[in-house]
Formats: C-alpha cells, structure tokens, sequence
C-alpha cells in the first residue's frame, strides 16, 4: 500500500490524463457529427444518443466518447487543485497568508500562464478568415482580469473557449482564502450543499434551454464539488487497502455512466469522475504510470497551447481526414507545448509575500 495520500506521480498522473481528456474532448466536440456533452446544461437526448452509438459500434465510437465524456478532465483538475491548496497553505505554510496577497499571487500565477496563448489564439484568429473576430476592448479585459465568466452569453464570448477556467480557478482561490481557508470542513460541505442545490433548482423543466444553469455553471458554483471534494480529501483522506480501491472504481464507472442519463444525478457525476480516477492512481505501480506523468509534467502547456493548434488543424477533418487530422492536432500541440515551457521559463514568476 502506498503511503502518501496522493504522491507526486499519482497527482502528475492525474493531471496527464485529465489534459489527455480535454484536448481529445476539445477536438472532437468540434466535428459537427459527434455526440456532444451535458457540460453547462443537460439534455436528455445526448446520453441517449452516445448509447446508442456504442450499441451499433459506431466506426467513430472513439470520437463520440471523447466529444461526450473528455469534458471530465476539468473536475479532476478541480480536485488536484482544492487537495494542493490544503497540503500548500495549510500543512506546509505554518504562517497564516493573507488574503490580498494570496488572491493576488494566485492572479499573477494564472495570468503568467495564460497571456501567450492568449496573444497566440487571438492573432491565429484573425489571420484566419473565418477565424474568431470579435475581440473587442471590453471582451479582452474582461479576459485579462478574468471575470468574463460573469458576463452574459459565455459560450459565445471567451474565445479561446477552454480559458473559461482561468476565471473558474481565480474565483475558487478567492473562495478558498475567503471562506474555506484553515476553517472546519463543515464550511467546505455546506458550500459544496449549497452549490448543488442552487443548480438543483433549475433542471430542464423549469430552465428551458439552460440559459440560467448554463451562467451559473460557468462560475465557481459549478465547480465547487470537485474542488470541494479535494479540500476535504486532502484533510480527512485515508488510503485504502486494493480490494475497496477496486471496487470504488467499478462502483464509480456505473454512476457515471448511469448518472448521465438523469439530470438529478448527473449533478453529481463529477465527484464519481475523482472518487475513479483517484482510486485508479491507487491500483496502478508508479513506474507504470510514467507516460500519465510526461504528460502531467507539460499539462499546464497543453492546456494553453493546444486551442491553437486545433484552430488550426481541425479544418482537416472537417474535410473528411477525421483521424488524420486528430493525430496532427495530437503531435502539434504537444510540440508546441515544449516550446511553451522553453519560452515559459524567461516569464518572471509571481512572488507570494505573506
């Protein structure tokens, strides 16, 4: 049995496999036959759909599954990220951090990242003729400083659409410093109840077309219950012998896939996405996982970079090269995401003074 809760492998593991899952679901949301997800809002129709495809093994179930499914990526980030602030700024950082700084640094730290790919998808947009072209003033600094995610009709605004989590994560690390930091988990469990029950309140019945859900699901209340759930498994997490890792993964892949059938329950899918994944790290040897860790050493790059590249190369499979084009988009961002991390390195980093 492992000793550490969540080792540097299994968390890089994690963070590899949840980049693999984006920029696949990114990809293939994007061709107009594919089945696509219930992210923001829920139809009923799309589940149905995907079963559908898997019992005719449809010749493009690869791409169906990644367009439905691969959106899951996110809440595993979520959870890493609500497990790290705790092992960082309350078990490693004896000092009590400040609010100011530490919503300023955490700014810093997500902006630093994003400001290139920002500038790259933008000119790539306009070179291309039917490229985004609607980056106006107030829409840049609305993305800039991050609250674009509160403004009407996200799904037609933030452009590169993935960058909605930068302004999700600068709205969990102000909710984390401000309410959750160093105080009793009861607080974090309220937060998670209460942000479920507000996207509760608007299933398919009530909110027609999803407008409101698909607002609140874009900010901090949408992702309070993988984030949440990193917190308290970070504080009262324990390891657990193989048979009940194996079976909590069994367990989790029937929920999730069940689950999304149902609006009630799909509310809850993304805990079951992390309770997966995480007892999965937990069944495989660490030296097994060394691909997973490559690419969670770069996924911070891919996340940036790789909407570039699709820009660029999925009018491929538009044109019929389906699978061509996939692995072009695969190769391209990975490479792009190396020279990332090379010119990453002469951005100044953020400093936190506590």
């Amino acid at each position: 049995m492992k000793k550490e809760l969540l080792s540097m492998a299994e968390s890089k593991a994690l963070r590899g496999i949840a980049i693999l899952e984006i920029i696949l679901h990114n990809y293939c949301h994007f061709l107009g036959f594919a089945v696509k997800e219930n992210e923001y809002t829920f139809t009923a129709s799309k589940p149905r759909q995907l079963l559908e495809r898997m019992l005719t093994l449809d010749d493009n179930l690869f791409i169906h599954v990644m367009s439905f499914f691969g959106h899951y990526g996110v809440p595993v980030f979520l959870f890493i990220s609500g497990f790290g602030l705790v092992y960082k700024y309350e078990r490693s950082t004896p000092t009590r951090v400040r609010a100011l700084p530490f919503i300023g640094f955490h700014y810093a730290k997500l902006l630093r990242l994003m400001f290139l790919g920002y500038i790259g998808f933008a000119v790539v947009s306009y070179l291309h003729p039917h490229g985004y072209h609607g980056y106006t003033v107030g829409r840049v600094i609305a993305q800039l400083l991050m609250y674009i995610n509160l403004m009407p009709d996200p799904d037609h605004i933030i452009k590169p659409g993935p960058y909605w989590y930068f302004g999700l994560m600068l709205q969990l690390y102000i909710v984390y410093r401000l309410v959750l930091y160093r105080r009793s988990s009861a607080v974090t469990l309220a937060l998670i109840v209460l942000c479920t029950a507000v996207q509760a309140f608007f299933p398919p019945s009530v909110d027609e077309g999803g407008e409101i859900l698909n607002r609140i699901r874009y900010n901090f209340i949408g992702g309070m219950l993988p984030f949440g759930a990193g917190i308290l498994y970070a504080r009262h997490g324990r390891n657990l012998p193989l048979p009940i890792n194996l079976t909590i993964v069994v367990v989790s892949a029937f929920i999730v896939f069940i689950g999304s059938f149902y609006f009630w329950s799909w509310l809850f899918v993304p805990l079951f996405i992390v309770t997966g994944a995480v007892a999965t790290m937990k069944l495989i040897p660490d030296k097994a996982l060394a691909p997973c860790v490559w690419f969670g050493a770069i996924s911070s790059a891919l996340f940036v970079m790789h909407p570039i590249t699709r820009e660029i190369i999925i009018k491929m499979s538009y044109r019929g090269y389906i699978y061509t084009g996939l692995i072009t988009y695969i190769v391209a961002s990975i490479l792009l995401a190396w020279l990332f991390k090379l010119m990453f390195r002469y951005i100044p980093k953020p400093k936190l003074k506590i």
